[in-house]
């Protein structure tokens, strides 16, 4: 692994019976990039980040965050290390509150254990105030604090994006992954999507892989982007050279192109 490398997949392949999902897929993101992960609908974007986030075990291959593989831990070791997630399909508790589901995503970030919660020892008061204040400060910052205290399953499919955005956020990770963030926002919701990322970016220096179809958002936001396709990586580099690769434009036009 490369000093300047934050997260590093090496040679990953994951296998679903007679279906190749990944084959042999190799990328780093180095601390305070934006790496867009690309390609058609199949192409095994998704598997690489459950991968990442230790659902699914790969047949072969490595994943290191931090010089440490992510391998040989199990699932609710990731996020501790400082690996936030969202998810193409909204994972939020409906009938929680927009405040207590951004608390969740804090939770990791706590210093309490069952004992001293049931004997109330008096630091756990300050470390539930230290909580909430991050957890209020996420809210306010994505423009939910009005609604704070109204359930998730009554906003819109937009807001409840936000949520799950601060909810990721609350465990102050150093690698953000997003799965499909523009997905079912119109227009004016993904330009402020790709203000949003690029601010976090800045403001945080975080690093951020990003899976996406909406090509405008990807190259919009993206320092490197990688191609796959059929569970292969078909091109990386600058957004602009991705864009013209050949290979690129066969996966998404077809032959023809």
């Amino acid at each position: 692994m490369t000093q300047a490398s934050l997260l590093r997949v090496s040679d990953l392949s994951v296998r679903f019976g007679g279906v190749v999902a990944l084959a042999g897929i190799s990328f780093e993101v180095a601390p305070g990039t934006i790496v867009g992960l690309i390609g058609p609908n199949g192409a095994g974007k998704t598997t690489l980040f459950n991968c990442i986030s230790r659902l699914y075990a790969p047949q072969s291959g490595e994943i290191a965050f931090r010089g440490r593989s992510l391998l040989r831990l199990p699932p609710h070791r990731i996020a501790p290390l400082g690996i936030g997630r969202t998810f193409q399909n909204l994972a939020l508790f409906p009938r929680l509150s927009v405040l207590d589901n951004v608390l969740i995503g804090a939770h990791c970030r706590g210093r309490s254990d069952f004992l001293s919660d049931a004997l109330r020892l008096p630091w756990i008061g300050a470390e539930e105030r230290r909580l909430r204040a991050l957890a209020e400060g996420l809210v306010d910052r994505m423009g939910l604090a009005h609604l704070a205290h109204t359930a998730v399953g009554a906003l819109t499919f937009a807001m409840q994006k936000r949520v799950e955005l601060a909810r990721a956020l609350a465990l102050e990770p150093a690698l953000l992954l997003l799965d499909e963030p523009a997905g079912g926002l119109g227009h004016e919701e993904i330009h402020a999507l790709i203000l949003q990322i690029r601010t976090l970016r800045d403001q945080r220096g975080l690093a951020v892989l990003v899976v996406e179809h909406h090509m405008q958002l990807v190259m919009a936001v993206s320092d490197r982007v990688v191609a796959l396709d059929f569970g292969r990586k078909i091109a990386e580099g600058a957004p602009a050279e991705v864009q013209r690769h050949p290979e690129v434009i066969r996966a998404y036009l077809g032959a023809a192109a």
